[in-house]
């Protein structure tokens, strides 16, 4: 049975949001575009990811800006809902996509200056339930009992309509990539979005325990999640493996370079590992409050944030880090490089460069 845990986790992440009754006006964000502000880029801003040279961020009440002059200057993107947006990921320089509230999926071809819906929460419960009524009407023995359950859970997020959340997104190219969310929430896609795989039924995650964050590192697609959740893609076999780890408190994100992968999340807590998440090294942060954002550049440089905006960087693939020192230090939520001489970090209030030098 399913615990209603979210949103304590997602305060911790800035990223839930007040319950509010509907008023006789209530116009759905979902059907309501993103409305234009000047102060779009010093809002909430949750997700960060580079399309090309041009730095996209992503937020609050469907905000997306990007910026062509290294941080310097912001523009709005036009976005056809108004949910809060929590990451972004572009794997070309032109084809990225966003992820949110109400079980918002986004799609942009012009590297985020404009964005369509590929999928929604209204809709996401008919794509669970079509296809796990497909795999049971197939299903025959002992496999029956097995589809039932996936259809009885296919139910349960329809009849919750967009209630959940996607909480990040990552493509490998234009063509494939995944979505995960809450409550064990993942689906993937070969074609671009145009249609949506659910895989609930492939992870090892029998909680259903929510899906922070998804990342390739270490040469391996890596998930994360609450109760020390970390699994890893086995691409043989079609489906995500558990990965034991010494933490079991929740891990909001994963990065790393092409021979590690670094988890991070409460309490300054990173572990890495070398081996494909076979052993992990605890790491020394220096921090106590969570870790809630991480990024690489090149080979060896690694950046982890967290939520009280403390920034650190890793100049030897992340065993070692060390603080960068900052004038002023603000809740991060998302960090991307702009080379190795600054990075952008994102947070509560908007967007900021902080150089390196």
């Amino acid at each position: 049975m399913k615990v209603q845990r979210l949103g304590g986790a997602l305060i911790a992440l800035a990223l839930a949001m007040p319950a509010m009754a509907p008023a006789a006006d209530f116009q759905d964000v979902l059907d309501t575009s993103a409305m234009a502000s000047p102060l779009a880029a010093k809002g909430l801003l949750n997700g960060l990811a580079l399309a090309g040279q041009r730095v996209v961020g992503v937020g609050q009440r469907g905000h997306i800006v990007y910026s062509d002059d290294q941080g310097k200057s912001w523009r709005q993107a036009k976005v056809p809902v108004a949910s809060d947006l929590v990451a972004v990921s572009f794997p070309t320089s032109q084809q990225g996509w966003a992820v949110g509230h109400d079980g918002v999926v986004l799609h942009s071809g012009d590297a985020g200056a404009t964005w369509t819906k590929q999928l929604e929460g209204r809709a996401l419960g008919g794509v669970l339930v079509a296809h796990y009524q497909a795999q049971a009407a197939k299903a025959g023995g002992a496999a029956a009992e097995t589809a039932a359950k996936w259809v009885s859970e296919a139910e349960r997020f329809a009849a919750q309509a967009a209630e959940n959340p996607f909480l990040d997104v990552w493509f490998a190219d234009d063509k494939t990539g995944f979505v995960v969310g809450a409550f064990n929430l993942i689906l993937r896609t070969g074609d671009g979005g145009k249609t949506w795989q659910p895989w609930l039924d492939r992870t090892d995650n029998p909680q259903a325990l929510h899906l922070y964050g998804i990342r390739a590192a270490g040469g391996e697609v890596f998930v994360t999640g609450e109760q020390g959740l970390v699994m890893r893609l086995d691409a043989a076999a079609g489906r995500f493996v558990a990965v034991p780890t010494p933490y079991k408190g929740s891990y909001f994100g994963v990065t790393g370079t092409r021979d590690a992968v670094i988890v991070y999340g409460l309490r300054g807590n990173a572990w890495r590992s070398t081996d494909r998440g076979a052993s992990w090294h605890k790491l020394d942060t220096g921090v106590t409050e969570g870790l809630t954002a991480g990024a690489v550049v090149g080979e060896r440089d690694v950046f982890l944030a967290s939520q009280a905006g403390r920034l650190l960087v890793s100049h030897d693939g992340g065993e070692h880090f060390s603080p960068v020192k900052q004038e002023r230090a603000l809740p991060a939520a998302a960090v991307q490089p702009l080379g190795a001489d600054a990075v952008v970090l994102a947070g509560a209030r908007g967007v900021r460069v902080q150089p390196l030098q």
